[in-house]
């Protein structure tokens, strides 16, 4: 594979950003002079009132303080939807692309989604909602899943999406967490043929959410659901007894927009909240330079709205910038392989945007897949969620795009509300499996443990030094936290939890996570929610979690779990503990290894050492490091013993 692939002519022939040259003198305009470049950009979007200061920040650890735009005011749901409506309310915003392929698609168009949106919106208020108040949603990839966020947007209402896939504990927490009092959630979700009971997931979450007053239901398959009269009502009863049009409330820059729960180090995931003007305006732009975003597009990011990339990525980035967009219920291996290449050709797809766990799953299946299809539409081919391996990054490129379609492999994260590191599609030459340079506005710093900054090439933590209007404000209720996990570690930094190196030439590689927290199918995942699960066993003792390489999802889940006193461990008692954790986190968070341990490497403090179980997990077992400072090293060599038995 070369080491460079460089700009295809085509794209620099249409490319907003057309030459390395043009953005480097972009991106150095932004870093010199941010408040000009960011006061420019704030035009990207539609004021109600105009700002007076277009930042206010202190990274200080005992001061931690994030505010864009001061005194500006204006409305997520005005500027995806309103302002197009005299020269787009004809145009489609959304092609609803349902789970079975021979279900016809529909179109949505600027106007219907307006109407669709105002309707849900009268609906919230007719059931209480106001401004400030918190509303989960619930939902599989439907279009009302897309008008409920906007809704909420459009009367000043927080969202709170949670992934349909969540258990019902989850859900629970996050309704609880929140403070939510309605919810918004479907009879079922249907994805890959197979029918997931929502509604019913949600009646055991209600069971400990005894604050949630409301339900809203919509009617996905029409199956039989548990029903509460006087709680429960349908979603689409509801909106025809009220009017399609609904004002726009007036939202500070710095009100809330949604909460957006992750895991992190700790076991309690926490709601990462972002503010309405600032991340808006970053939506827009990441959205437009980032995918090369023109009129006439069909722009596919094939996430799901229960994460960030939804959110930024699939509901706010392309309706501010008046993109026509799919909207996919589905899996890509359902009912075959050829699923995705299948909806590009059949709704001209120009941009796709995906996660490397799916490139890989499908690379699994063949070529034949691709090949039977056409696939000349496109022109932009994206990945998020992990750094995506070489071979996976040839592959796409070089079977799904021809050879002929740059790839944009992202970083971010849920904190960050938007893409940071990226190459652009017109301008950067591409590494297989480099992020390449940083976005407009973005000063990414690499560290060694101390502290310092290292200059040149070099390996160690990736900080931020500087903020930009996309990034969260705080953890809810509870900003002691959020100023410890991300400002606490190196002072006046973001801490981005994430290791990296930088080449000779200047490109950035993320090399993992430097916490423990694990990345399952782009999915992050604290290891302490894991174990969390798993010693609310009755007969556990204590449980450690680390992930280990894996050839589809990027990393599995490797639990390390003592048992207590007279107990021993079998497979009944393996899958049952499997089960535990799929059902108080969600399938995708399914172990993949259960390893009964006698004991864990600790030191004599008590620390369990996390590096040797990791190394164990990926069978090296050949370079454990310094294990002299353990409390019993004769721990490391049953559970190598015990591990080589399991192959």
């Amino acid at each position: 594979m070369p080491d460079v692939f460089p700009v295809p002519e085509t794209m620099r022939a249409r490319a907003l950003c057309s030459s390395h040259a043009s953005y480097q003198a972009m991106y150095e305009a932004s870093i010199s002079d941010p408040e000009s470049f960011w006061r420019e950009q704030a035009s990207r979007i539609d004021w109600m009132e105009p700002f007076h200061t277009v930042k206010d920040v202190s990274y200080a650890s005992d001061n931690v303080s994030i505010q864009w735009y001061l005194g500006g005011k204006t409305n997520a749901s005005l500027n995806c939807l309103d302002r197009h409506l005299a020269t787009r309310g004809d145009q489609t915003a959304l092609i609803f692309e349902p789970d079975e392929p021979s279900d016809e698609a529909r179109h949505i168009t600027y106007g219907e989604l307006h109407a669709d949106v105002c309707r849900i919106a009268n609906v919230l208020k007719k059931h209480g909602v106001k401004r400030g108040d918190c509303v989960t949603i619930y939902l599989p990839m439907i279009p009302e899943a897309v008008a409920s966020m906007l809704a909420c947007s459009r009367i000043g209402a927080v969202h709170s999406v949670v992934f349909a896939g969540f258990s019902p504990d989850a859900l629970a927490h996050r309704m609880l967490d929140g403070r939510s009092r309605i919810l918004i959630t479907a009879d079922e979700g249907v994805r890959g043929g197979k029918r997931i009971p929502l509604k019913n997931n949600s009646d055991r979450a209600l069971r400990s959410c005894p604050d949630v007053h409301d339900v809203l239901v919509v009617k996905r398959t029409g199956g039989e659901t548990t029903w509460l009269d006087g709680r429960d009502y349908w979603l689409h009863e509801e909106a025809a007894m009220v009017e399609s049009t609904c004002e726009c409330a007036e939202m500070d820059a710095e009100d809330p927009l949604y909460i957006l729960y992750t895991s992190g180090s700790t076991g309690r995931p926490k709601g990462l909240v972002h503010t309405t003007g600032g991340y808006l305006v970053y939506a827009s732009l990441s959205h437009r330079y980032i995918f090369d975003y023109q009129e006439g597009d069909v722009y596919w990011c094939a996430a799901d709205i229960g994460w960030v990339t939804g959110h930024t990525y699939i509901v706010y980035g392309p309706l501010l910038n008046g993109a026509t967009q799919i909207l996919f219920e589905g899996i890509p291996t359902y009912p075959e392989a050829s699923r995705y290449w299948d909806v590009v050709d059949r709704h001209r797809v120009t941009q796709f945007y995906t996660a490397p766990t799916a490139i890989r799953a499908l690379m699994s299946k063949g070529n034949k897949y691709v090949d039977r299809t056409d696939r000349s539409s496109l022109l932009i081919l994206g990945s998020v969620g992990e750094p995506i391996n070489p071979e996976a990054w040839k592959w796409y490129h070089e079977k799904v795009g021809d050879g002929r379609c740059p790839i944009v492999d992202t970083w971010w994260q849920t904190e960050t509300g938007g893409i940071l590191i990226t190459p652009l599609p017109g301008a950067t030459a591409l590494k297989p499996g480099s992020a390449s340079f940083p976005f407009f506005g973005i000063r990414p710093e690499i560290l060694d443990a101390e502290g310092n900054v290292l200059e040149g090439e070099a390996e160690g933590v990736l900080a931020i030094a500087d903020s930009w209007p996309g990034q969260s404000r705080t953890i809810f209720g509870d900003h002691a936290r959020f100023t410890e996990v991300y400002f606490s570690k190196f002072e006046g930094k973001y801490f981005t939890g994430d290791g990296c190196r930088r080449d000779k030439d200047g490109y950035y590689w993320i090399t993992g996570r430097v916490d423990d927290v694990i990345n399952i199918s782009g999915h992050r995942m604290g290891t302490a929610e894991v174990e969390s699960a798993l010693v609310e066993h009755n007969d556990v003792a204590e449980a450690a979690v680390v992930g280990f390489p894996h050839d589809i999802k990027g990393q599995g889940i490797y639990c390390y779990v003592t048992l207590n006193a007279g107990v021993t461990g079998d497979d009944e008692l393996r899958e049952t503990l499997i089960r535990q954790v799929r059902e108080a986190i969600g399938a995708f968070s399914k172990p993949d290894f259960v390893q009964f341990a006698p004991g864990l490497p600790k030191t004599r403090s008590g620390k369990i050492m996390r590096r040797i179980l990791r190394k164990i997990a990926a069978d090296d077992f050949d370079d454990l490091g310094d294990i002299s400072t353990l409390a019993d090293e004769s721990v490391v060599d049953d559970l190598i013993r015990n591990r080589r038995n399991r192959h």
